[in-house]
């Protein structure tokens, strides 16, 4: 699996139980289970839900699911 389908899954599993849709940063980042601190790594590469949030804008709310939160994540962070 490559790098950006790990980090994809593990961004969608980590947000497994999340109420959708999502409205906020804040709201996001409370959705991990470990907040900001929640962790995904991949081949030496590792990206905490805080650094990954950075990547997202105010125009990027709501989210209607996890993977659409995935998908933005990698895709901005060119994985």
């Amino acid at each position: 699996m490559s790098v950006r389908e790990t980090i994809k899954s593990q961004i969608i599993g980590a947000l497994e139980g999340a109420a959708f849709p999502i409205s906020s940063p804040e709201a996001l980042l409370a959705a991990f289970p470990d907040g900001a601190a929640t962790t995904c790594r991949a081949e030496g590469i590792e990206v905490t839900a805080g650094e990954a949030g950075k990547l997202l804008t105010a125009g990027d709310f709501p989210f209607k699911s996890a993977e659409d939160v995935a998908e933005t994540i990698v895709s901005r962070a060119g994985f």
